[in-house]
């Protein structure tokens, strides 16, 4: 018996679409700015509308979504990349 979920294929993102990635990170004094900063080397259109923060109970930590407009895959694969060699950078979704 094959399940059903097998037979399907994963579901494709069209582009360009609004996409956004989230960044936690230590909420270091330019954690924020250089997120943004980095993200704008991907998506030069992002202003900070686009952008929310969120900080964690005790303030050691910063959730950061930035929406961009994605272009492709290869985009989004390449600002994660990007994003990850940030020290401060913990996770990205």
């Amino acid at each position: 018996m094959t399940s059903r979920m097998s037979d399907q294929q994963s579901p494709r993102i069209e582009f360009p679409c609004d996409y956004p990635i989230k960044i936690v990170g230590e909420n270091r004094a330019d954690f924020i700015t250089k997120v943004v900063e980095v993200t704008r080397r991907h998506a030069p259109e992002v202003t900070l509308a686009q952008v929310r923060v969120r900080n964690s109970r005790e303030g050691n930590y910063a959730s950061v979504t930035i929406t961009i407009r994605a272009t492709g895959e290869a985009q989004l694969k390449r600002l994660h990349a990007d994003l990850q060699t940030y020290a401060a950078v913990r996770l990205v979704l």
